[in-house]
């Protein structure tokens, strides 16, 4: 192994790196003025509408404004259906509670049978209410007409009475 030399290196230093910087990296603060130090070449571009919404909605002005009137319609024939929905509701309503509450009074022959009973026992309006457990106005309502007849009421008053009330004697 004469003849040869002291061995030299002859290798240049490689760097390694995980992976390439990303754009946003290259656009970043601290990338921009370590090349500004190093005396690289900086390119600044200004873009049209940066930072804005402008452009944005200045290309759909005509969708939005037409959505916005659609919104508007379904929302005036949303209201109208539900008005008229309310009103057939409230006719329901009217028609189902004029069904449940009758117009029927204590028939005139009821009235008279039951006075002409009471006063044949020779008792009043209180002491028949006290018989029967109601109050003595229930006995009152009755006997004017006003009452609406309850077919237990009228059974009670009749057991209490010993007579027929309703229909014939």
């Amino acid at each position: 192994m004469a003849g040869i030399g002291p061995i030299r290196q002859d290798w240049e230093p490689v760097v390694v790196r995980k992976k390439a910087p990303t754009a946003a990296a290259k656009k970043d603060e601290k990338a921009v003025n370590a090349a500004r130090r190093s005396g690289a070449e900086i390119e600044t571009m200004k873009k049209y509408n940066a930072g804005t919404n402008k452009a944005a909605s200045s290309g759909t002005s005509l969708n939005t404004k037409r959505l916005d009137d659609d919104t508007e319609n379904l929302a005036r024939e949303h209201s109208l259906v539900a008005d008229h929905i309310m009103h057939q509701l409230s006719i329901l309503m009217i028609t189902v509670m004029s069904s449940l509450v009758p117009d029927e009074r204590v028939p005139s022959d009821l009235k008279k049978n039951l006075m002409q009973a009471r006063l044949d026992k020779k008792m009043t309006q209180a002491q028949l209410a006290q018989m029967i457990n109601e109050k003595p106005q229930v006995i009152q309502e009755y006997e004017s007409g006003k009452a609406i007849p309850n077919q237990q009421i009228i059974g009670k008053l009749e057991r209490a009475l010993g007579t027929k009330l309703r229909g014939k004697k």
